[in-house]
């Protein structure tokens, strides 16, 4: 059904890459789960004030909340697709992952106030009255939310969207929450125990968990997480397509938002390359990854020496003297400068993020082995941390 709602109201919806189609994904859940959570909040009510179930009338009161958490949502991809201005050069897109902090601080809540409730329910326990209607709003409740927890989930995949699976989440824990109810009222029928409280505390626990992982999903980005693999490892084979690039070092993304990505790397060509061809190239690459991802890139041309046996002798000893040091490590930026007293060795050295070695004690065992080969040489290592292999 999502899918029909998509091909509906969604213009160009398979262009998910395209800003404004992305915002129309957001805003349609958006819309979707204030009507779903608003009429799910009268029913429950009701059925909450027809058994006089304290975990009911909790649930119908987390619906409501959802609503509202539906708002934000709406809100935050409005907010996002905003363009660049003065003041945010940017872009705005950095909005949708605060409504997603929200909706998990308002998952957060729900869960705090009705375990809460439930502890209260547990000391000072009130008799419940059953009904089938209650039951069926229940059970109708337990399939909206499983439809809303399925829809999220499927736009957020779709648009790579940590505030939509969040709100899946949400939808989720809900569900589960009201099996919990629907349970406990089962087991006060059958049995005459008064478990309601007891269900309460029990879905407060759960849904407080899932506030917590929803947290952080949401606030890795705002953070800074590394970029995914996959686009890192699709950058590099983009650039190392072109021949004349001989390595590339010194990647960096910046996040501003899903759809707002800027990076920057530095590529190495032969020092000897025509500089308005290796520009022209570089210029190439350029736009082949900003056709390709929809971000914006920076490339540096860095000049190597590859045509000069000393030097590329004297590269594959300190490749072989690094390694001793950590097999992860990787150098780059090799040069080689001779002087009247001394012959300098200047490179950097890529240290993984989970290396155990510090980057002083690195950095001081690379230059003690330098500096013990026969001849000269003193060792210049400037030391460098990323995510490419």
């Amino acid at each position: 059904m999502i899918q029909l709602l998509v091909k509906w109201f969604i213009k160009d919806y398979e262009n998910i890459k395209d800003k404004k189609v992305r915002q129309a994904y957001g805003m349609l859940g958006g819309i979707l789960g204030i009507a779903c959570n608003v009429c799910l909040f009268l029913a429950k009510l009701l059925a909450g004030i027809l058994t006089g179930a304290i975990s009911i009338i909790a649930d119908a009161f987390n619906n409501l909340s959802d609503a509202l958490s539906s708002i934000v949502t709406l809100i935050g991809f409005k907010m996002a697709g905003k363009p660049a201005d003065k003041e945010h050069p940017f872009g705005h897109g950095r909005v949708e992952y605060l409504a997603g902090l929200f909706i998990s601080a308002t998952i957060l809540l729900v869960g705090w106030q009705l375990g809460v409730s439930s502890v209260q329910k547990i000391l000072h326990p009130e008799e419940l009255t059953y009904s089938i209607v209650s039951a069926c709003i229940l059970v109708a409740s337990i399939l909206v939310k499983f439809w809303m927890a399925s829809y999220n989930r499927f736009l957020g995949n779709k648009i790579q969207s940590a505030t939509m699976k969040a709100t899946a989440m949400d939808s989720l824990s809900d569900c589960i929450a009201t099996t919990a109810v629907l349970v406990s009222m089962g087991i006060g029928y059958m049995t005459s125990w008064n478990v309601d409280g007891i269900a309460g505390l029990l879905v407060s626990i759960f849904i407080f968990v899932a506030g917590i992982n929803a947290m952080k999903d949401t606030i890795q980005p705002l953070l800074g997480q590394a970029p995914d693999p996959e686009f890192v490892k699709k950058i590099e084979e983009i650039v190392l397509s072109y021949d004349m690039v001989i390595g590339i070092h010194d990647l960096v993304v910046h996040d501003y938002g899903p759809g707002r990505i800027m990076a920057s790397l530095h590529a190495e060509i032969p020092y000897d390359m025509d500089i308005m061809k290796a520009h022209d190239m570089i210029d190439t690459i350029e736009m082949d990854i900003k056709k390709e991802f929809h971000c914006e890139i920076t490339i540096h041309m860095d000049p190597v020496v590859n045509n000069d046996e000393t030097t590329n002798s004297m590269k594959q000893m300190i490749v072989k003297i690094v390694k001793d040091v950590e097999k992860e490590l990787t150098i780059h930026d090799f040069r080689m400068t001779t002087g009247p007293l001394r012959t300098n060795l200047i490179f950097d050295v890529v240290v993984p993020y989970d290396c155990k070695k510090t980057a002083l004690e690195i950095k001081k065992e690379i230059e003690e082995r330098v500096e013990a080969l026969e001849g000269n040489y003193y060792a210049r290592v400037q030391i460098d941390q990323g995510y490419l292999e």
